[in-house]
């Protein structure tokens, strides 16, 4: 009988978290920049990620204004990621512009997996398999997802573990800057941070277990109109599912609404987040870039980008710090759609 409640309660809560978000969400953003108050004298480049219409987000109503010497839109060449680019000469004294455009976000629930895992080729899947800088897939990471994947033997089987264990292990740490920096080992040794780092050790480990996995960088929508959410970036995640396709999940949202409602891991509220974000993202998010370790184009003087989801500028080739929005600085807002 107790059994009965239990689940009962379970799908009461799990009702009522998916039903706190709407099926889909929309609005305008604007992001203005100003890098007037940098050094007179130098160049001045900034990279901006630049969404695209895909099968879950329209993009509409495009808008590039500013006193740019130049800007265009261009790709970088290994993840195709959409990017704005605009510089400045030496001598200019002002440095604006302002990109805006119109979002419309769908919910994505994909949960109706195949009862048999077809064939597959993990070679058509490389680049979703391999190590990154701060991820690798060998060594203490490959013993560990070994560990936690034991006796498991479909794709499907090793990443839910694996979502388990990132839900279980990992927690948020609202000290961490931005959305961290996904250094996975570091994480394995003290496993709080926020999204990215969060989601790091999630797609770290199931490449090492043999699960293509990826990180979505992007921004979260408002809901108010005239909204701030210049600090609103968020990453979120996806495995491939062979005969089937990418599988979206979130455990990073599950620790942050373990974090704000002060829920332990046993609560009915916990498990039901854990439900929803095994298979589905909410709509309140845009996707901006995907990949790690990031030539862009044109190419960036200081080295590969370690992520993509956050406007990226140069100075005479020196970066600013993207996590200081008022010196960088830019600001963005979410406005309704009237």
């Amino acid at each position: 009988m107790v059994k009965k409640v239990m689940v009962i309660v379970l799908l009461v809560l799990l009702g009522g978290v998916a039903n706190s978000w709407a099926g889909s969400a929309s609005g305008r953003i604007v992001m203005d920049f100003d890098l007037s108050n940098q050094p007179q004298g130098k160049k001045a480049e900034l990279w901006i990620p630049y969404p695209v219409s895909s099968q879950y987000q329209d993009i509409s109503n495009i808008k590039i204004d500013g006193d740019f010497t130049e800007s265009a839109v261009y790709a970088d060449k290994k993840f195709q990621n959409p990017t704005l680019y605009a510089r400045w000469g030496k001598d200019v004294k002002s440095r604006k512009l302002t990109f805006s455009f119109t979002a419309v976000r769908q919910e994505v629930i994909r949960r109706n997996f195949p009862a048999q895992e077809t064939a597959w080729s993990p070679v058509d899947y490389q680049r979703w398999l391999q190590p990154t800088s701060l991820g690798p897939v060998d060594g203490k990471v490959k013993v560990l997802a070994e560990k936690i994947t034991t006796g498991k033997t479909t794709v499907l089987e090793r990443a839910k573990a694996i979502y388990d264990w990132t839900c279980d292990n990992m927690y948020r740490d609202p000290a961490t800057t931005g959305c961290g920096k996904g250094d996975v080992c570091a994480l394995l040794q003290k496993p709080g941070g926020k999204c990215t780092d969060i989601h790091s050790v999630f797609v770290a480990l199931c490449r090492a277990a043999g699960v293509p996995a990826r990180e979505v960088f992007g921004i979260r929508l408002g809901k108010k109109d005239g909204q701030d959410i210049t600090t609103w970036q968020h990453c979120w995640a996806e495995f491939f599912q062979p005969g089937y396709g990418w599988v979206p999940v979130d455990p990073a949202d599950v620790r942050k609404m373990m974090l704000k409602q002060n829920l332990k891991s046993g609560d009915a509220k916990t498990l039901a987040y854990r439900k929803y974000f095994w298979g589905a993202w909410d709509a309140y998010r845009v996707q901006l870039a995907r990949g790690r370790d990031l030539i862009l184009t044109p190419q960036q003087a200081a080295g590969p980008l370690n992520t993509f989801g956050y406007p990226y500028a140069e100075i005479d080739g020196k970066p600013l710090d993207f996590y200081q929005p008022k010196n960088f600085s830019y600001k963005i807002t979410y406005h309704k759609i009237p």
